[in-house]
């Protein structure tokens, strides 16, 4: 095997949990898959769907066994929702704004509940999402008060005549449509509030010895990821949808790819992926859709265009930007990722789940 294929093998290495297609998971060994992009071997579903719970500094030395458990319960049960609606003859849509949804309720990811904090103290929320047979498209961004910012998102796409919408003005867009909105100290957790204050003193120790954010970069650890989906219909469609809370200590009203179709999200007729991890490099090279176009007009496997933007383009300009998540209209699996870890799984037509979290997986 050759260096590269060698790579490659080891970027998709997936231990699976071996879960059957009742509520809840079984006990059961872990398996190890193997595939490398370049032979075209990814795993494929004939309708399903592929999530990300973030990317970024996810090691076992941070994760504790009952923490761990929580994270694979949750994305199992949003794997489920989504596959409910694809085995009920449910558009790709609908099952990408399920499964959304119920992460963005959890307070373990950085989306809805689970939020990050601004440096002001606040949690603002971006989300989009994106169909894939109609190339429609909605987004929202800086949003505090919508319990559900990927399904504001869907109602922009759906219900204006707009793309994006932000700040108050989306806030009033919901409260129009009859969104359900809340106080926004609904999004406020202890976790999320300790990272902040975490990352001030960090970043007040820099500004004292003289580095503080000259250089427009902030830490590794400030960049906590994300949620998003990807699926694929019995009717052969595509959608995907992105959601987050942004970077820690983020200022300014700093907006970061998840919102940006064609950065953080995108689908068409070909492909569907959803992004997480340093959002800046993600909309300068708008990497949603490089993947989809080098797919489409080269003529190579969608995971192996993943591959050439992720482990190549990114990681060239930054080590450890983050992954990618995605299908294809052939139902081939992508996930890929240059950091220490990524949340992710995929769950197949007959509903049997895989989740896997850490990079060496």
């Amino acid at each position: 095997m050759t260096p590269r294929r060698l790579r490659l093998a080891a970027l998709f290495l997936v231990p699976i949990l071996a879960v059957g297609c009742g509520d809840t998971a079984r006990e059961g060994s872990m398996e190890e898959t193997t595939f490398d992009v370049a032979d075209d071997t990814a795993p494929r579903v004939e309708y399903g769907m592929v999530i990300h719970g973030g990317a970024g500094t996810i090691t076992r030395e941070s994760m504790t066994p009952e923490l761990e458990e929580q994270y694979r319960a949750r994305m199992e049960e949003a794997l489920r929702a989504g596959h409910a609606v694809l085995a009920g003859g449910g558009p790709a849509l609908d099952a990408v704004e399920a499964t959304l949804r119920i992460l963005e309720d959890a307070e373990l990811f950085n989306a809805g509940r689970g939020a990050v904090f601004t440096a002001d103290g606040t949690n603002s929320l971006d989300a989009s999402i994106m169909d894939g047979a109609t190339l429609q498209a909605g987004a929202v961004a800086g949003v505090s008060t919508v319990r559900n910012p990927i399904t504001l998102a869907r109602y922009v796409m759906e219900r204006s005549p707009h793309v994006m919408l932000s700040g108050t003005g989306a806030e009033q867009f919901a409260r129009e449509q009859g969104i359900e909105v809340t106080p926004p100290e609904y999004f406020r957790t202890d976790r999320r509030w300790q990272q902040l204050q975490e990352a001030q003193e960090a970043e007040r120790a820099a500004q004292a010895g003289g580095a503080g954010m000259a250089s427009g970069k902030a830490p590794a650890t400030w960049k906590y990821g994300t949620v998003g989906a990807a699926a694929l219909d019995q009717a052969g469609n595509l959608a995907a949808g992105t959601t987050t809370g942004g970077m820690t200590n983020k200022k300014w009203g700093r907006i970061g790819d998840s919102p940006v179709i064609g950065a953080g999200t995108y689908a068409n007729a070909n492909c569907a992926l959803s992004a997480t991890g340093w959002g800046e490099y993600f909309i300068r090279n708008v990497v949603a859709y490089d993947i989809c176009a080098r797919a489409e007009y080269l003529g190579v496997p969608l995971p192996e265009a993943a591959r050439q933007v992720i482990m190549e383009k990114l990681e060239a300009q930054e080590p450890e930007t983050g992954g990618i998540i995605g299908l294809d209209r052939e139902g081939r699996v992508v996930m890929a990722f240059n950091s220490q870890g990524m949340y992710r799984g995929w769950v197949d037509q007959d509903g049997n789940v895989t989740v896997a979290i850490y990079r060496d997986q």
